[in-house]
């Protein structure tokens, strides 16, 4: 049932619940993971997508995940991946907290070349929460893309909100991209301030 509004009087108008050429399929809810966003072309980020999210996954036709925690990817994950022929990227950043963030820029570096790497996109990027490893990463293709700080630490800020990390900020300022040029710099982002 909807509702529409004739003459100031709200009336109900009965609509079918389900429409005969309609498929299962159709009919599905997409449900994004946590913290979900597109980064640039091809490029998205998530927290750690669910099984409820796996349907609305399978519509950005992802060649590559990145996932950026120690822990083993969970068997409904590696099933979801394999059947969706999706390789997952494993980095390892371990969950840290201040004062005691350590966030390893060769890691970092790994996971930028598998993801500046276009035959890996469409790729979606994820930690647990999408904040902090999942920020880190993002903040330094920005740097690639040439972004001003200030513009890197809003986009990061947003999805970490009041758990926004000084120490993360830093890593970002001080990560070193001069050995990257070489990289891809054809995003559709670049250049923001």
């Amino acid at each position: 049932m909807t509702l529409e509004s004739y003459n100031g009087d709200v009336q109900t108008v009965p609509q079918s619940e389900n429409s005969p050429n309609d498929t299962e399929k159709e009919r599905e809810l997409f449900v994004p993971p946590l913290n979900f966003a597109m980064v640039d072309n091809g490029i998205f980020r998530s927290g750690f997508p669910e099984p409820v999210s796996f349907s609305f996954l399978q519509s950005l036709r992802l060649r590559s995940i990145i996932y950026l925690c120690p822990e083993p990817y969970p068997e409904v994950n590696v099933e979801f991946a394999k059947s969706n022929a999706i390789q997952v990227f494993q980095f390892g950043i371990e969950r840290c907290k201040e004062p005691f963030v350590n966030i390893p820029d060769q890691v970092i570096r790994e996971a930028l070349q598998v993801l500046l790497d276009t035959e890996n996109h469409p790729v979606l990027i994820h930690c647990k929460s999408g904040k902090h490893r999942t920020g880190c990463l993002v903040g330094c293709v920005r740097k690639i893309q040439r972004w001003c700080l200030s513009s890197i630490f809003d986009e990061y800020q947003r999805f970490a909100a009041s758990k926004a990390r000084i120490s993360d900020q830093r890593f970002m300022e001080l990560f070193d991209i001069s050995n990257l040029r070489h990289s891809p710099l054809s995003f559709s982002c670049s250049n923001r301030c």
